[in-house]
């Protein structure tokens, strides 16, 4: 049973979502605000957070900023009401792993919190058999104990970063599209979604202090994706 705190301010949107999740087998604590939500981060210990993006008071964005400057690691996932996609990419850019437009099917919030808790617990599909530690330049990359060191630093990731990396770095030289990373990283196999890999491409160079003009691991393919490549 995984632990879900559901931060949403709608009385009647929260007590659905929160029964429709118990439903599903999960253990689900429900706060209405931000500033709830942040302090029962540390009594609830949850597994993972799915947050309203329009929030009173402290905002989603808040929320989600405020979450990784203590928990690089734990996931998140967005919901909102708006199809606005600069709300949507700034919300991923922010930290979040995924997002859900408002209002969802139960059946589907379900499927991406049991998604986003794969790629949390494992790597991507087809890693076994591989070196326990791969060495790029400066990267070492650890498949069995999912970690990643710069300059040998741990860097800390959210899931759906370590996943994107552990996929991209699986196969050096090979140029991913967009889509094919979609489905192995997020699961998802329709399209319109590219907003979540871009995003979190740019946060995964971020962490590995890639130059912007000239990244030395994760490189942009124009008009089709990315691709890993070792300097």
């Amino acid at each position: 049973m995984s632990r879900v705190l559901l931060i949403e301010d709608d009385p009647a949107v929260r007590e659905g979502v929160a029964l429709a999740l118990r439903r599903q087998n999960h253990d689900v604590d429900a706060t209405a605000t931000g500033e709830e939500g942040m302090d029962r981060l540390r009594a609830f210990r949850p597994d993972i957070v799915v947050l309203d993006l329009m929030l009173p008071g402290m905002t989603g964005l808040d929320v989600c900023r405020g979450i990784r400057a203590v928990d690089q690691t734990l996931p998140i996932i967005m919901a909102t009401a708006r199809g606005d996609e600069v709300d949507i990419v700034v919300g991923l850019e922010a930290g979040a792993d995924d997002y859900v437009v408002k209002p969802v099917l139960a059946r589907v919030l379900d499927a991406r919190i049991r998604a986003v808790l794969r790629r949390a617990a494992g790597g991507p599909p087809g890693a076994g058999g591989l070196p326990k530690i791969d060495t790029y330049g400066d990267l070492a990359v650890d498949r069995a104990g999912l970690t990643v060191a710069l300059n040998g630093e741990p860097i800390a990731l959210a899931p759906s970063e370590l996943r994107l990396l552990l996929t991209l770095s699986a196969s050096p030289g090979q140029v991913f599209s967009r889509q094919q990373l979609l489905e192995a990283v997020w699961e998802h196999d329709y399209h319109g979604d590219a907003r979540l890999v871009d995003a979190c491409v740019k946060r995964l160079r971020t962490k590995m202090s890639e130059p912007p003009r000239a990244p030395l691991y994760i490189h942009t393919v124009r008009g089709f994706g990315y691709r890993f490549s070792a300097p």
